[in-house]
């Protein structure tokens, strides 16, 4: 067998323009796969940013909340009836709004207002210049340092700007673990002067944030948060929820899902169709090979083995040219939001092995109907 496999290279790539052109559908395949999965699970990942920078263990929120920028204001007494769960060490509320922001040369910029708990601060980011304690001076705002920050004007610490007729003072300059995903500055202050700054409903709370005394008592804080109405998530379900709504409730994912798609059958057309060529040209030789004794299982080895080597090849390649663009654009692009998971490669493998098994059949139907004596009698 290892001779059989030495010929079945030769016979692959002595022909260096069809190799090269089966090598290039399938990496071309994989790349296209991997950019829109890869870009799929970027704007998944940034969609719920700011439950990943909060960092909260549980999110008190009403049922009918599916993202973060949907949300329904809670009553003041849900906060009064989560503080009193057993199991709950202590809990927080949390504004999350949008306010328009005027800038010191007349422009107006949109952006995300998230108002922390007073007297913990709690989901406060880390800064990178400044001193969080001065969040609590009058008009005092913390701008996150992330792809939009240059939206704002690129301000430093003591830049002035307003909010709905009230002066804003950057206190301090933060930093986040992840970017957002619409494109709008993020500013971070008190719940007291963000509900007083921005015009809101009756009910002013986002959300509650609930840090359980430790993991074995969130059931239980989850069956009492919903008795009361509302839904109590952890982290990872309030993301996961996020991830479902614009995965199936937006065209998001019905687009994503139908370029990957076209890519798998654009490469599945080039590669099958370059791999039938290279069969149909090399059907002598196959033909010589069964004549001097190789048995029929040993070509479809044969076969099987060119096969995976141009799809792992251009697997291969497709992956590396994809890693390199991605690694490229965020260095130049600071919200491009492209992101490699294992999901991502472990998907595009699953469609490269597709790819070279059809493939593959295509050669050995071909292959096993010939029959030496045609071969020679030619």
């Amino acid at each position: 067998m290892p001779g059989l496999f030495r010929i079945a290279y030769k016979l692959l790539v002595n022909d260096r323009g069809k190799f090269a052109a089966l090598i290039v559908g399938i990496t071309f395949a994989v790349f296209l796969m991997i950019m829109m999965t890869s870009m799929f699970s970027g704007i998944l990942r940034r969609s719920a940013s700011t439950v990943t920078n909060v960092g909260a263990t549980m999110w008190v929120m009403d049922p009918a909340v599916n993202n973060v920028l949907s949300t329904i204001p809670l009553p003041d007494y849900v906060l009064d009836a989560v503080r009193s769960i057993e199991g709950v060490r202590y809990a927080v509320p949390l504004y999350s709004g949008a306010a328009l922001v005027k800038l010191r040369d007349g422009t107006y910029q949109a952006a995300s207002v998230i108002g922390l708990d007073d007297s913990s601060l709690f989901g406060r980011p880390a800064l990178e210049r400044g001193n969080v304690e001065d969040i609590y001076a009058e008009n005092g705002f913390i701008v996150v340092h992330d792809a939009e920050f240059r939206k704002l004007g690129n301000p430093t610490l003591g830049s002035e700007f307003e909010i709905n007729d009230h002066r804003g003072v950057v206190v301090g300059i933060a930093k986040v673990a992840t970017s957002g995903l619409f494109g709008i500055p993020t500013l971070y202050t008190t719940y007291t002067r963000a509900i007083r700054y921005i015009p809101s409903t009756r009910f002013t709370t986002s959300f509650v944030l609930i840090e359980p005394k430790n993991a074995a008592v969130i059931p239980h804080i989850q069956a009492e948060v919903k008795r009361l109405g509302y839904d109590a998530l952890t982290k990872e379900q309030f993301i996961q929820r996020i991830s479902r709504f614009y995965m199936y409730q937006t065209g998001l994912g019905t687009n994503v899902m139908l370029m990957a798609v076209i890519s798998f059958i654009v490469g599945l057309s080039i590669s099958g169709q370059t791999f039938y060529t290279f069969i149909l040209e090399n059907l002598e030789r196959f033909g010589a090979l069964k004549a001097i004794g190789a048995e029929s299982s040993q070509l479809i080895a044969m076969i099987l083995w060119q096969a995976t080597f141009a799809a792992l090849t251009g697997y291969g390649l497709g992956i590396g040219l994809s890693t390199l663009l991605i690694f490229t654009a965020q260095l130049r692009l600071p919200s491009y939001a492209a992101m490699t998971t294992y999901g991502n490669i472990v998907l595009a493998f699953v469609m490269v092995l597709i790819i070279a098994g059809v493939s593959s059949y295509i050669g050995i139907r071909k292959v096993l109907r010939i029959e030496p004596f045609d071969i020679f009698r030619g």
